[in-house]
């Protein structure tokens, strides 16, 4: 849906260039303020008449779920997020001009969770089921234009059990209008490929459909004008073609770029395709396609190739909430979780294991990263009862078509997947159960005949030679989930096929808690995916944050990225998970409502292991110690130290030196096991004897004051955005309290709210939605959103006992 973000460019490009050409073209308005929300089932809401002016006014995109109470009675169940469900429905009044009539007016939903049903004027419009697709609804004849006019969409989430993670509830991402001529182009209609590429030349092929509801033949005239990243026109070209009434036409054109510059992790260089339709020197549409300059490849051997460099593929996999924002869509807290990603030096994300937000896609594009796209987590064989294996003989042809029409031009998707430890690799051919190779080589099939430029893979847990979907021969690319001593030999296994790690690690760590044990005692907890720990694990539900926890299914984060960074066949990994995730808080049952598995917590505060990645997967200088220094007389501490750009790192504790260590093997860390004496541990990082990089921790007081850090301290009136406040509970010298779980309360004043509350804790049951949140481990975060008018939010925490810290931040 990228025309939205370039709608006013582009009406300015044809008025200025379109050579007398009359402009009648694309509008496309956001629409998702003022919409009429009500929680349960409601008799007689979808028609015109229904009074529903007691219903609860708001903005999208919503998630009624995530304002709810956790609770292990909700049927979606600990795994789900132990947060309700239900139905409920939305209204929406507006008027469309009178100047509209013989126009083409559309609504379209980047994704309703799920089972929607939309109605125009009390007239039925369809239903969707799948919870994460994008779809579009044509309201031309339905509407009364110079009057008012009714949208009404029910969202079905009652029925539960149906995923296997928090999948959030609602209209929870964006909602758009647009009005084009009736000869237009539809939907994600373009499609621009660049067959060939080098430095001095590239050829772009761009495929244009035309959609004619005009009523009559007509002969249309497509103009494709193409800019550089800077903004410079550097191409265009004409074509003309006759669409017959009511018809669909494709219109194929070519243009050659000089010395492109290409697409790339470090630089990702967006072009801009500006598409304008012409019928009788009238301008009917205009649209605009981004797109990225830029070759690949997956070598069985040597792994992945990025315009004829090798790189290794870095990666995440990521659901798709967003911490305390649950599941309704942000983009910027989507651009925050992915900075802070790529501070990592992580350049992948798997979009675990749904079509993501469009705009999720438009910042990979951006910010440079490898994507692989996922469209299904089952097929026909159920998870859970009520997934969408129910809807799956139906509707999965139309959503993986829209699916694949809607990403395809994005130049950050280099890898299709579709599904995820799908139940079809298990079954007895010869016994007939041979569904999933014949699933398998359908939905290929359908890939293909859409886009030929990307390898389509699934990602496999069972690995073994009966898989039926590696059996079926459809994919030239294999991805193992987890299996991560079997990396090594994949190509005995499976001669011939390229290798992608699509799921790895499920390591397990809550941030801030050390349990004492020696650091190089690893332990997988539970013993196996259908049993529960033995001995039951920590009491308070913690896991040590040291990296020595995992799933049975899986690895800590040193096993997994030694094999990683040694394999050159190996093209990449996508770990599970950048960030921790509402729902499946495995290794424990309730309390625990959320995951442990991210790198980086609920709240986005990075975990130890964090630095253990950006250690090996930045060029920028890292020195990390841990854990805290506040312990009890006697206690025996592993300090760990994850560093680069050095040769060795010293550590004293209280000034005396316990000597100097350099990472042995394939060690990617060093530690020290050192007798308890408060006071402070000190790490010095030298490379060539001289001092690179010095990093204290000091025995922390009693709690004594409050600090405030905002991610951004200057933020837009648009109604949307956010600044994250970072608090941190302080003793009097400046140094974080390590266990500190004070209560603190927020007050706002100026042009700016409150969305959200949290502290990363996987077991809290505080509700997000509220203007006070305790500490976790020393630290809270409060979520500040601007509204539409100019000004100052000033933001205040305190607490009892502690000196309050206020911040200002600059809405403009």
């Amino acid at each position: 849906m990228r025309i939205k973000l370039d709608f006013i460019f582009v009406t300015l490009v044809f008025l200025t260039l379109s050579a007398g050409a009359q402009n009648s073209a694309r509008t496309v308005m956001s629409f998702n303020n003022d919409w009429r929300f009500h929680l349960g089932e409601v008799s007689g809401a979808n028609a015109l008449s229904f009074n529903d002016g007691q219903w609860r006014k708001l903005n999208l995109p919503h998630d009624w779920s995530v304002e709810g109470e956790f609770s292990q009675k909700h049927p979606a169940g600990t795994g789900g997020g132990a947060l309700p469900g239900g139905t409920g429905w939305y209204r929406k009044t507006f008027t469309i001009p009178a100047s509209a009539k013989g126009k083409s007016v559309f609504i379209d939903f980047d994704g309703v969770y799920h089972r929607s049903e939309v109605w125009i004027n009390g007239t039925f419009l369809g239903k969707r089921p799948n919870g994460y697709i994008s779809f579009r609804y044509d309201l031309t004849s339905h509407l009364n234009y110079g009057g008012k006019n009714v949208i009404a969409v029910k969202v079905d989430n009652a029925e539960q059990p149906n995923s296997r993670w928090y999948s959030g509830s609602g209209i929870y991402r964006n909602v758009w209008l647009s009005t084009t001529g009736n000869v237009h182009i539809p939907l994600s209609g373009t499609f621009i490929t660049t067959p060939q590429v080098s430095t001095s030349s590239a050829s772009a092929n761009i495929k244009t459909t035309v959609a004619n509801k005009s009523g009559k033949t007509q002969v249309v005239t497509i103009n494709t004008l193409i800019y550089s990243p800077e903004g410079k026109e550097v191409r265009r070209v004409s074509s003309s073609k006759t669409v017959a009434a009511n018809g669909l036409a494709e219109v194929v054109q070519a243009a050659v770029l000089n010395k492109p510059s290409l697409w790339s992790v470090d630089n990702p260089a967006l072009y801009k395709a500006v598409t304008q339709v012409v019928v009788n020197k009238r301008i009917t549409d205009v649209y605009a396609t981004p797109f990225g300059v830029r070759t690949f490849n997956f070598d069985v051997d040597k792994g992945f190739f990025l315009n004829g460099k090798p790189l290794k593929i870095r990666g995440v996999c990521n659901h798709h909430d967003l911490g305390a924002l649950g599941a309704a869509f942000n983009v910027r807290a989507a651009e925050r979780q992915l900075e802070i990603l790529k501070e990592m030096g992580c350049n992948g994300i798997r979009t675990a294991h749904n079509p993501p937000a469009p705009e999720l896609l438009d910042l990979c594009d951006k910010m440079g990263f490898i994507v692989m796209d996922e469209a299904f987590d089952m097929w026909a064989k159920p998870k859970n009862k009520f997934d969408y294996s129910v809807d799956w003989t139906q509707w999965y042809k139309k959503d993986l078509e829209d699916f694949i029409r809607r990403d395809r031009n994005h130049p950050s998707v280099f890898i299709w997947s579709v599904g995820n430890e799908i139940q079809e690799q298990w079954g007895d051919a010869q016994k007939g159960d041979s569904s999933g190779r014949s699933i398998a080589r359908d939905l290929v099939s359908i890939v293909k005949k859409l886009d030929t430029t990307r390898e389509i893979t699934t990602a496999n847990n069972e690995i073994n030679p009966w898989n039926n979907l590696i059996q079926s021969n459809a994919f030239s690319m294999v991805g193992y989930n987890y299996n991560h001593k079997s990396w090594e030999k994949f190509r005995k296994d499976w001669p011939g096929k390229k290798f992608i790690v699509t799921e790895s690690t499920s390591a397990l760590q809550t941030r801030g808690h050390y349990d004492l044990i020696p650091f190089d005692t690893i332990r997988r907890w539970p013993e196996a995916w259908d049993k529960p720990i033995k001995g039951g694990g920590n009491p308070d539900f913690t896991v040590s944050a040291y990296d020595h926890v995992s799933a049975p299914w899986g690895s800590t984060h040193e096993e997994s990225l030694k094999v990683l960074e040694k394999q050159d066949h190996v093209s990449g990994m996508y770990v599970w998970t950048g960030f921790d995730y509402l729902g499946e808080p495995t290794p424990y049952p309730w309390p625990a409502r959320s995951s442990y598995f991210g790198i980086i917590d609920l709240a986005g505060f990075p975990k130890d292991v964090y630095y253990l990645y950006k250690s090996v997967w930045s060029e920028k200088p890292v020195l990390h110690i841990y854990p805290h220094w506040n312990w009890k007389q006697g206690d025996t501490v592993d300090v760990v130290s994850y560093y680069n750009n050095a040769d060795e790192v010293e550590l004293f504790v209280n000034g005396k030196s316990l000597g100097a260590k350099r990472k042995e093997g394939d060690n990617l860390h060093v530690k020290w096991r050192v007798p308890y004496a408060a006071g402070s541990v000190k790490a010095i990082s030298r490379k060539a004897g001289k001092p690179i990089l010095t990093r204290e921790i000091k025995t922390a007081g009693a709690p004594a004051k409050i600090e405030l850090h905002a991610d951004r301290n200057n933020i837009a009136a648009d109604g949307k955005d956010l600044s994250f406040v970072t608090v941190r509970v302080l003793d009097a010298e400046g140094n974080l309290v390590p266990k500190a779980d004070n209560l603190v309360r927020f007050k706002v004043s100026g042009p700016g709210f409150i969305n959200a509350v949290d502290n990363g804790s996987p077991t809290s049951h505080e509700p997000f939605k509220a203007s006070q949140r305790k500490a976790f481990n020393g630290l809270a975060l409060a979520i500040l959103q601007a509204t539409e008018k100019a000004g100052q939010i000033t933001f205040t925490a305190e607490s009892e006992g502690l000196e309050p810290a206020t911040l200002t931040i600059h809405v403009k």
